[in-house]
This record gives C-alpha cells, sequence and structure tokens, in this order.
C-alpha cells in the first residue's frame, strides 16, 4: 500500500511555517529557523514574523553549504529536552545544537517509531526479539525498540552520537541497548559470516558520509550491497524491515526493487512518503519510507 504519512501526533515539536528553502519550527519551547532544501515554496508569515519568534537560526557557511552556524539569542538553553508519546513508549530526546543544522531529532521519524513499537509489541514470544538499527543517529528507533521489548543492536559510525543516543535512552528511562561504533556495511557484513540473525531490522541511510576508520559510503553506490547483506541475517520467517531515505529525487520504488529483489515472503508492506504540514496547510516532505512484516 502507498501512503503519505503524516507525523500529526507530538505535543513537543510543531512545524510553523515553511518556504523560501526554510523551515520555522517549534522543539519545545524553544522556536528554531534552519535551512529546508525542499520548501520550494513562498513563506506564509513575513521574515519580520519569523524573526520575531525564532531564538535560534541557522547559517549556512558560504563555502560549504553542509555547514554553518547558529545565531542564539540571549539566554536560550543550548541543550533541552523534549519528550514522545505513544500508548506506553515514553520518549525523551535531549536536543542541541550542531554544525550540519540538526538538533538531533528527526520528529517526522515518528511515525516509523509507532510502526515499530507496535510491531514488536504484537510479537508475543517469551523470547526479547532481536533487533539492529543501523545508521542508528541518535537513537529514536532504538529508543522505540526498546520501549516494545526488544533485545536492540545500534549501529553508527560517529562516537559523538552513539553517546548522545546513551544519554537519550537513560533520559526515557530505558536500558540494555547494546552500542557498536562502526561502519554499517562492515558490521552486516561480519554478522552474516557468523550466522547471526535478527527478527527486525531498521535502515536509514545517509546519502553519503564516512566510517570511523574513514570507509567512504555512497547510497546510489552501495545500498543493493548492504540490502543484500541485510537480507542474510534477517531472520527468514516472522520478522520485520523498516528502510527509510532522506535523499532528494530517490523514489520509494527503489527501496521496493532492492528489498523484494531478495525476498518474496511478504505478509504485509507499505511505501510512501513521510511529511509534516505547517500551520497554513503546507505539506513539507522529509523522506521516503518502506517498511514489511514477512510471514
Amino acid at each position: 500500500m502507498i501512503e503519505l504519512l503524516r507525523a500529526d501526533d507530538w505535543i513537543d515539536y510543531e512545524l510553523i511555517d515553511s518556504g523560501q528553502f526554510e523551515k520555522l519550527e517549534r522543539f519545545g519551547k524553544h522556536i528554531i529557523a534552519r535551512p529546508e532544501p525542499q520548501a520550494v515554496w513562498k513563506k506564509s508569515m513575513s521574515e519580520l514574523e519569523w524573526t520575531h519568534q525564532a531564538v535560534a537560526v541557522f547559517k549556512k557557511d558560504k563555502l560549504n553549504s553542509d555547514k554553518g552556524e547558529w545565531v542564539l539569542k540571549k539566554n536560550i538553553l543550548e541543550q533541552w529536552i523534549v519528550g514522545y508519546n505513544h500508548q506506553q513508549m515514553h520518549l525523551k530526546f535531549r536536543l542541541g545544537f550542531t554544525s550540519f543544522k540538526h538538533l538531533g531529532l528527526f520528529p517526522e521519524q515518528s511515525e516509523n517509531w509507532k510502526y515499530i513499537f507496535n510491531t514488536i509489541s504484537e510479537n508475543h514470544s517469551p523470547v526479547a526479539p532481536k533487533v539492529l538499527n543501523l545508521f542508528a543517529y541518535t537513537g529514536g528507533a532504538s529508543l522505540a525498540a526498546k520501549a516494545a521489548g526488544a533485545d536492540v543492536t545500534h549501529v553508527d559510525s560517529v562516537k559523538q552520537v552513539i553517546h548522545w543516543g546513551k544519554e537519550n535512552m537513560m533520559a526515557s528511562g530505558l536500558d540494555n541497548i547494546r552500542w557498536v561504533v562502526e561502519d554499517a556495511l562492515k558490521f552486516v557484513k561480519r554478522e552474516a559470516k557468523r550466522g547471526h540473525l535478527y527478527e527486525g531490522i531498521i535502515l536509514d541511510p545517509p546519502a553519503y558520509g564516512r566510517g570511523p576508520d574513514g570507509e567512504k559510503w555512497l547510497l546510489e553506490e552501495m545500498i543493493d550491497e548492504l540490502v543484500s547483506n541485510c537480507m542474510q541475517i534477517i531472520q527468514p520467517t516472522k520478522s520485520f524491515l523498516v528502510f527509510n531515505m532522506y535523499s532528494m529525487g530517490l523514489s520509494y520504488l527503489i527501496m521496493d526493487n532492492l528489498v523484494t529483489r531478495y525476498k518474496k515472503n511478504i505478509l504485509e508492506k507499505g511505501m510512501g512518503e513521510l511529511f509534516v504540514e505547517d500551520t497554513f496547510q503546507k505539506k513539507l516532505p522529509l523522506g521516503t519510507y518502506w517498511r514489511a512484516k514477512f510471514l
């Protein structure tokens, strides 16, 4: 089934306005203005209104558009906590300003967190299912899986975000996530050689990146190899996969082709786009997803 999924059940997050390649967002009590390449339309609010409301604005580096710096108003906390709740899942995230415009949280991913939590909660096996989260960043999906009772392995190549994920785990009242600082493809290949299997795999690969030892990651060139190896370590039956991409121009059909080439026993699947709607009803696309449960 193809669906557009709106992340609309937040209390601590709101997309206020979007346009002219920017977005104005509220995270808890802080209102933030930062770049957004998909917001190609005009803003609904005036520049004066944006300036008045925003307590932090990200200014891109003229020489390197991937980096920049934050301009903060006085008396703003540079780190703060926001929460997200769904049924018995109560997650907490420590936010902070980074040089890559991120704050440590992607609110649209709450739609995947709900899916992960619900899927694992429906598993009534007395043994905790093993779940692998690759390119796991600060751990939203890892926390969702752990909150549902899974045995979670969290893999990311950046030591600092692993530490950030641990902070989020403790803030959420959770424990015993396995933290691995490693290149995702290397890790999956090694798990395949060892014959280790997982009941759930979560993939959120970036367009490009570097591993801890300088390994180069290019999505279009390496994603098929990664998926092929993931199919070797996912449990053949009664398992699930969540696949997410934020790379402009790449369709969810790419993910469908990648997975169904290797795995046919699909019980149910969904694919489409994740989006957030601003207060003026403009829908901001923030990634494509593909997810399935296997027979």
